[in-house]
């Protein structure tokens, strides 16, 4: 016997029902989010171990989280899990005509320019950076700033991967961050040396943009090369 996404439903309506688990019936939308991010952390840390076993397992803690909020939703007369699948189905339909219709997309650049320009029909009066969590570490989110703003026919080049539009993009980046870096060499004062050290920081956020480099990730990885260059000089 193999359980469904079903049964995972009545499991977790079972839980906050009457005679229920008294932990799970006291939990709010806000109450879990440290659960939330805790999940989605771990998500993380399987996947740059490589952990398939792992992976799976922390994949259904953060699938348990996703049920956890629709099931509150739902006993407050709002939307169920249902709900929640149906509205991701009709967008994934909706954002690969390439797949399930007749669009035609032939590299990952034409189809990411494509997903914009979805995004863009369906809310036409959307801010430019609009939808980016301000929660996000903010490493992510600069990364995710500077994306935003480079939406268009330059993005969808660096996506694709071409070498003769990405290297003058990485070269000019490269060439933003030794600019700043010899700025905050020059830098007077802990205002001024603040303000100029997340000016250097965002320059080298938008390199690793134009290099194709999710920042995040390649700082975790560096992290971890620090820790473990330490404990072997030790």
């Amino acid at each position: 016997m193999r359980f469904t996404f079903d049964d995972l439903i009545a499991v977790m309506a079972r839980l906050r029902g009457p005679g229920g688990c008294p932990w799970d019936r006291e939990q709010t939308h806000a109450s879990l989010l440290p659960y939330l991010l805790e999940e989605t952390h771990e998500v993380i840390d399987a996947v740059d171990r490589n952990d398939a076993v792992a992976l799976r397992e922390e994949l259904g803690d953060l699938l348990l989280q996703v049920v956890f909020h629709a099931q509150m939703a739902a006993e407050a007369g709002g939307f169920t899990a249902g709900d929640v699948v149906d509205g991701l189905i009709r967008k994934l339909l909706e954002r690969h005509p390439h797949v399930f219709g007749d669009a035609r997309l032939g590299t990952p650049g034409e189809v990411l320019a494509r997903w914009h320009e979805l995004k863009q029909r369906e809310a036409p009066h959307r801010g430019a950076f609009e939808g980016i969590p301000a929660t996000l570490p903010a490493l992510a989110r600069a990364q995710k700033l500077v994306e935003r703003a480079a939406v268009g026919a330059a993005e969808a080049t660096r996506a694709a991967g071409t070498v003769a539009g990405a290297r003058p993009a990485t070269e000019a980046a490269a060439a933003e961050v030794r600019r700043r870096l010899d700025r905050l060499a020059d830098t007077a004062g802990a205002d001024a040396a603040r303000e100029r050290l997340g000016d250097l920081l965002l320059a080298v956020v938008a390199l690793a943009s134009a290099a194709g480099v999710d920042a995040e990730s390649a700082l975790r990885e560096a992290g971890e090369r620090f820790v473990a260059a330490h404990e072997a000089a030790r």
